[in-house]
């Protein structure tokens, strides 16, 4: 019955495709193959069409409603194990960098009380080895590691496939290298490289954890295919999002701004689970963690800054302010990631280039670079008297040493006394961040100390950018934003002497225009931001530096991971086609390169010449007709291919198609055979080995073949191509003569299903087909 089926598909095609004209060489001048496909840097499309051969109909057509049920049951287990993993990952990296800093700073703080140079070299020499720890994971061990992640993983889910960033090492490489990285210093933060953590998570669960180091289940194995892993990774970088900042919907809407190509809703309720979980468990985590378990950690360390007792109210005068703040914001944003572009590229082209070595001699020196001036610009600032203090705040002027928070008492003579540099400078980022936000510290930081932090942290986040270890630029962006947001709020103040204005809610803004004029997000930024503040009365303010900050961001260059993405090689598909292709047609898209194509039943040695000749990923599978015309029936994709010739279990010895011979259609291939696992290595035609009788023999392609690719008219503008090929993630579209024919129309209606009864299983479309000769 299947093998009608097949069949029946068969003569569909026959009647609906276009029939092709001859060529001198038997080769297809009708048939351009447009693909996504890129072997720069190792870098490959992924599959995320369907492949519907035989052999997935055939189990199709096995399973019921039980197993319909079980497979969406199995999808939502995953989501709640990849929650609950990035969310333990979460909780493992900030109590590690918080515990490590902890230290770092106490024993600081306790040698510096004896000799300011002691304890100087002790600062230096902590934060080398944590710096050396992580830059040497990241060399020697997992290079794929290195950087945020983010351009990588939104290149995959994108379609494209870059070997080695989900691998299990890559995932012990990012959390251990953002440990030493964050834990020592360096301006950056650890929440793009949980985006990637978190990606690695649901990748490595997908496909049931590590075969290379033995840490497999079979049980887990329920996701092979690009389709099912994609859906997996988004949920991972949503739980990344959501464990870094404590955003759970922030989490969910970067996933659809920023790094997606497509959205469904289906994947919107898993996606919106996945960041849930990771919520209750970062909760779970730090509700234990204010016993005392965790060490320095306490009841700080996860991003969030609650500035819900700060400014309640904003009058109309305030808006030019804050429009100046957006303005800066895009600026300052797009100079950095235009400054980061030519850093980069210094960096590949002849750093870089020299090896390991030189990578860890740049990472230990900028390492030490960041802990003189940390440590160093603080001792030539003068201190401060402490204010005078409200009897019901719980701000303690000076702190103790030590200790977090607010008036760091650092290389100050008298006890009364703070250093403002100090408190920004001489702190984990966090705590940093903190203190500019804070309410109700109106004059603690002087615009001089603002402006001093604001170009040496700038210039700081330009130069480490890039090293090979892991490096967000979340919290950077935040510190350099809050910096002269705090410095604009610091003139405001000044001039509107008789407003209720706080200083801590211009830094909030200037975060968020940094963010913008950077990152160039509007809608999952503004959530972000909304969420690790507490404070929804500040949502106008913030809408409002966003659209400002990106527009005039938008004048100079794109986002920076989309910089980052195409200085790294990764051909993105953006969300726009180029102005250019609405002037071109698929046929001029293809070029004069003729087809390489493949016949029904192909000879072993021929398909064997064919695969080693070209790297190309999907050939057309072209039949004749009785007439003798060529017809196209199909795609098949090498990797399918490269499953035959290993198997051998499909060899025949005539030339004929085998339901012509035998009659049968039975197939002795699970569809899960196909699927390419996730390191995207796969098979490889040199590992396969034929002997000289198996290369005499012949494959049938039919019952193997994806009979229904995607087909579009050869006058079709480039734009529509563009845009199918990035809404449906396709990999090939194959470019056809008009066709002589249209045996009928297809509507709305058409695609409206209802069922005969409760009990029966089938289901019939609605027949409005209208037939047209």
């Amino acid at each position: 019955m299947l093998s009608n089926h097949f069949e029946n598909g068969m003569d569909m095609a026959r009647l609906a495709w276009s029939r092709l004209p001859h060529s001198e060489d038997g080769e297809l001048d009708g048939v351009g193959l447009l693909s996504t496909s890129s072997n720069r840097n190792g870098v490959e499309s992924l599959d995320y069409e369907v492949i519907e051969n035989y052999a997935y109909r055939e189990e199709q057509a096995q399973r019921g409603k039980f197993f319909v049920g079980y497979n969406v049951a199995v999808k939502w287990f995953f989501a709640l194990l990849i929650g609950i993993g990035t969310g333990l990952a979460a909780v493992f990296i900030n109590i590690s960098v918080e515990n490590f800093a902890g230290w770092k700073f106490a024993l600081t703080f306790n040698i510096i009380q004896k000799s300011y140079l002691a304890g100087f070299l002790m600062y230096i020499l902590i934060n080398l080895a944590l710096v050396f720890s992580s830059v040497y994971i990241i060399t020697h061990f997992a290079p794929a590691a290195a950087g945020s992640g983010i351009p990588e993983i939104k290149g995959y889910l994108n379609g494209i496939d870059i070997p080695g960033i989900l691998l299990f090492r890559t995932l012990i490489g990012k959390i251990f290298g953002s440990i030493g990285s964050v834990g020592g210093g360096l301006a950056l933060g650890k929440e793009g490289p949980l985006v990637h953590t978190g990606a690695c998570i649901a990748s490595l669960l997908g496909q049931g954890g590590s075969t290379k180091y033995h840490l497999s289940s079979r049980w887990l194995q329920g996701f092979k295919s690009d389709r099912d892993r994609r859906d997996l990774v988004t949920c991972g970088c949503a739980a990344g999002v959501a464990a870094a900042f404590r955003a759970p919907v922030g989490g969910v809407l970067f996933a659809l701004e920023e790094v997606t190509s497509w959205w469904r809703s289906q994947l919107m309720w898993r996606v919106f689970f996945t960041s849930a979980v990771v919520a209750v468990v970062v909760r779970v985590a730090m509700g234990w963690c204010k016993s005392g378990n965790c060490g320095h950690f306490g009841a700080g360390g996860f991003i969030i800054w609650d500035i819900s007792d700060g400014q309640e109210d904003y009058s109309f005068e305030e808006l030019l302010p804050m429009a100046v703040i957006g303005i800066i914001g895009g600026l300052l944003g797009a100079l950095f990631n235009q400054l980061t572009i030519y850093v980069t590229r210094w960096r590949r082209n002849y750093l870089h280039k020299k090896g390991n070595r030189v990578k860890i001699y740049e990472a230990c020196l900028i390492s030490v670079l960041t802990s003189v001036i940390s440590f160093g610009l603080p001792l030539l600032r003068n201190c401060s008297p402490c204010p005078d203090s409200d009897p019901g705040s719980e701000i303690e002027c000076p702190r103790a040493p030590g200790a977090d928070g607010n008036y760091v008492n650092f290389y100050c003579g008298k006890d009364k006394e703070y250093n403002d540099l100090a408190t920004i400078f001489f702190n984990t980022q966090d705590d940093a961040i903190r203190n500019l936000f804070s309410a109700k510290t109106i004059h603690e930081f002087s615009a001089k100390s603002l402006l001093t932090f604001l170009v040496m942290f700038y210039t700081l986040a330009v130069v480490t950018f890039g090293t090979a270890v892991p490096a967000g630029q979340f919290v950077p962006g935040i510190m350099i934003g809050s910096t002269y947001g705090r410095l604009v709020g610091i003139f405001t103040v000044n001039h509107y002497k008789k407003l209720n204005i706080d200083e801590g809610t211009y830094a909030l803004l200037g975060a968020a225009s940094f963010l913008g004029g950077s990152m160039r997000m509007t809608v999952s930024l503004c959530v972000i931001m909304v969420e690790i503040t507490n404070n929804l009365k500040l949502l106008p303010l913030i809408m409002l530096v966003l659209l400002i900050s990106k527009a005039v961001g938008d004048v100079f260059n794109e986002g920076l991971y989309d910089e980052q993405a195409r200085l790294r090689g990764i051909p993105l598909l953006e969300s726009r086609p180029n102005y250019v292709m609405r002037k071109m047609t698929a046929r001029e898209a293809c070029g004069n390169q003729k087809v390489l194509s493949l016949p029904r039943v192909v000879k072993v040695a021929d398909a064997v010449s064919i695969l080693r000749s070209n790297k190309h990923n999907g050939f057309p599978v072209v039949d004749h007709t009785r007439d003798g015309e060529p017809l196209v029936i199909g795609l098949m994709l090498r990797s399918h291919l490269l499953v035959l010739l290993q198997s051998k279990i499909d060899f025949q010895h005539s030339p004929l198609p085998s339901h012509s011979r035998s009659g049968s259609g039975a197939i002795r291939h699970n569809f899960s055979e196909f699927a390419k696992p996730v390191s995207s290595k796969g098979i490889s035609i040199d590992d396969i080995y034929l002997s000289s009788e198996d290369l005499e023999m012949y494959i049938d392609l039919a019952p193997f073949l994806n009979p229904s690719p995607y087909v579009v008219p050869e006058d079709m503008s480039l734009t529509k191509v563009y845009n199918l090929f990035r809404q449906l993630g396709l990999r090939h579209i194959f470019v056809v003569p008009r066709a002589s024919r249209v045996i009928g129309v297809i509507t709305r209606k058409d695609l409206l299903i209802e069922e005969e009864s409760e009990d029966s299983a089938t289901m019939e479309l609605q027949s409005t087909s209208r037939s047209a000769t």
